[in-house]
């Protein structure tokens, strides 16, 4: 049995990793929060915890079997490191050239609907989210099988419970901090958030090719 703590942080922090990225799902928790207050900004952050806990699973059932094949592993090698270090490019420069809060029509719509409605708003960005889609394809396969915790069952449930209680936890900050300092506060929010993604897919990058290179070149899988 792996040890339990580290599986937890491990996923903690993968998850935080995806949230820092401003796309769909972040953009429409910040607007709603400013203009309808926390709890449909909430509910929004909630739905979509449960679409990526959904991608999630299917990256943790497919990642032994395609880690058998020696050129599944050079392929998510290379495109994990780089999709990592392009996400990291991509946080850096809009620390500098802040982009507007701009939910998509999603959030648009979200004016007068009940908050289920808000949660199902949130799990449809989360699964339909092309850079959510790219990063468990191409990022949460190589980290997760970094890991050594392959069929560890308690392994991958305290990994799967780290990775959705820091979904929980971003979605609740991010609504309450948007919904309590108002439009003001956006652009500010989006800067620093912007800043810790990079660090954090930085991080996640040299894990990964750390990993990839241990596994290809010590082991001798080439």
């Amino acid at each position: 049995m792996s040890d339990l703590p580290l599986p937890y942080a491990q996923g903690f922090l993968l998850s935080l990793s995806l949230c820092f990225d401003l796309g769909m799902v972040n953009a429409a928790i910040i607007k709603t929060g400013i203009e309808k207050g926390l709890k449909p900004s909430f509910a929004i952050g909630f739905g979509s915890c449960f679409g990526d806990l959904l991608y999630m699973s299917l990256a943790l059932l497919g990642v032994g079997a395609v880690f058998e094949l020696a050129a599944a592993k050079w392929v998510l090698w290379i495109a994990g490191t780089v999709t990592l270090l392009f996400l990291a490019f991509k946080m850096i420069r809009e620390t500098w050239r802040l982009k507007a809060l701009v939910g998509g029509p999603a959030a648009a719509t979200a004016a007068g609907i009940s908050l289920p409605r808000h949660f199902l708003i949130g799990l449809g960005l989360s699964m339909a989210s092309p850079t959510a889609i790219a990063w468990f394809a191409l990022v949460a396969g190589p980290i997760v099988a970094g890991m050594n915790i392959g069929h560890d069952v308690p392994g991958l449930l305290v990994f799967a419970a780290g990775f959705f209680s820091a979904g929980l936890l971003w979605s609740f900050g991010a609504a309450w901090i948007s919904s309590v300092s108002g439009s003001w506060a956006g652009p500010q929010l989006v800067r620093a958030l912007s800043f810790c993604s990079a660090l954090l897919f930085l991080y996640f990058a040299a894990k990964v090719f750390w990993d990839g290179w241990n596994e290809l070149f010590r082991s001798g899988a080439m």
